[in-house]
């Protein structure tokens, strides 16, 4: 028996900005994070170890941005190292940081990570659902690059921040469910006209069934009228809103981590307090590390469909796509799932449309070789799925889910 599965009819994924796993859930004890990894530390500019401390801070920290270009995480991964049979072995986010303003006491802070009272919302909300442990970003670089992944299952040979074009026949994970037959709904709702979705450009073509804002959202919970499929974009910048001050809330270096706090509580208590909370699973994953240090080697994948020139990665040598990027936080929230879950599997941004278009499409045969080779984190209960797998195990659900306390 699957209850869970059987119930769910909604899938959600709220994607958070430029954090590490370790930055952000270190310092929880038993799921792999840096309380559990004994020594590791980064080598300054004056060779004197430094070790990860839990000093970080909610802004004003983190500044400038640190690099997480390709060729700056590439430095962050591997050392410095370059040439054949190089080893990842996580020594060079203080060098990476240093390299932006020569400071050597600030380029320590790449190491801070966050006390778990620090982030209750975040926290809680891992140990009390699913939390993956080895999720990592699809690729070694920013932003646009590893969010096309969870938009498409790849970003078509792309590394770097410049748009990029779609190669047909694969398409969006939205075109997939609204062409369906029978038609499935799915949408993103990005936070409004000043800070809108990064794929406009791509995804607007002929689709704008497929948008909505923010606070439509809320109210879709409110009303059960949740899509099939939603994708939640967090507020990228500070500026005047509707109603006042909208204060960035996507936790990218340096904009305030606590309003990213409040987000994700905002967006699991809707869902949780409205008529479709027995039917959805929410996944709160960030799209990349933001360079900021994680002490586990991105592990190897299949390579992808398509790949990078010699002269896109700005490291002198094509990208295969066939390695990770650095790990990222990543939690699966349902009543359904049994509290205290740590998945060990590996996972990346590939996972979303594998895992939508597994669970609601069935087979699918125009995807990229990264999504085709990609986990799932929700089995479906179809005949097509490894229960064994099934995150959503219990055979009744949980009346002991977390509640947070939401501001006026």
């Amino acid at each position: 028996m699957a209850a869970g599965l059987d119930n769910l009819k909604h899938i959600v994924v709220l994607m958070m900005e430029n954090r590490s796993f370790d930055h952000m859930l270190g310092s929880l004890p038993g799921i792999g994070g840096i309380d559990d990894a004994g020594a590791y530390t980064n080598l300054d500019v004056n060779k004197n170890p430094v070790k990860p401390q839990a000093l970080a801070q909610f802004q004003g920290q983190l500044y400038p941005d640190p690099d997480h270009h390709f060729p700056a995480v590439d430095v962050q991964i591997f050392g410095g190292a370059t040439g054949a049979g190089r080893v990842a072995n996580m020594q060079g986010f203080v060098t990476s940081y240093f390299q932006q303003q020569e400071d050597a006491a600030h380029s320590q802070k790449i190491m801070y990570y966050f006390k778990q009272s620090d982030l209750p919302v975040l926290t809680t909300l891992a140990l009390q659902f699913a939390v993956f442990n080895r999720w990592f970003a699809s690729i070694p670089g920013p932003t646009i690059c590893n969010r096309a992944f969870a938009h498409y299952g790849t970003s078509f040979g792309r590394v770097d921040m410049d748009p990029f074009d779609v190669i047909e026949p694969i398409t969006s994970i939205y075109s997939r469910l609204v062409a369906a037959n029978p038609k499935h709904s799915a949408k993103v709702y990005y936070y409004d006209a000043s800070s809108s979705t990064m794929e406009v450009a791509n995804l607007l073509k002929n689709q704008t069934e497929v948008f909505g804002q923010y606070p439509q959202f809320l109210s879709d919970c409110d009303h059960g009228l949740l899509p099939d499929y939603s994708f939640i974009e967090p507020n990228y910048s500070d500026h005047d809103g509707d109603d006042g001050e909208a204060v960035a809330s996507d936790q990218h270096p340096d904009h305030d981590v606590q309003a990213g706090e409040a987000l994700i509580a905002e967006v699991y208590t809707h869902i949780k307090n409205g008529p479709n909370w027995a039917n959805t699973a929410l996944l709160v994953v960030y799209d990349e590390h933001g360079a900021i240090f994680d002490h586990v080697p991105p592990p190897a994948c299949p390579a992808d469909t398509f790949h990078s020139t010699q002269v896109d990665p700005g490291t002198g040598l094509p990208f295969q796509f066939d390695r990770l990027g650095v790990r990222v936080p990543a939690i699966l929230i349902s009543p359904w799932i049994p509290k205290g879950t740590v998945v060990n599997r590996v996972f990346d941004h590939a996972s979303i449309p594998a895992t939508i278009t597994k669970f609601f499409l069935g087979s699918y045969p125009h995807v990229s070789l990264r999504e085709a080779n990609a986990a799932v984190f929700i089995e479906p209960n179809n005949g097509q799925g490894n229960l064994a797998n099934n995150l959503l195990s219990l055979d009744a659900m949980r009346e002991d889910c977390p509640d947070f306390k939401m501001s006026s």
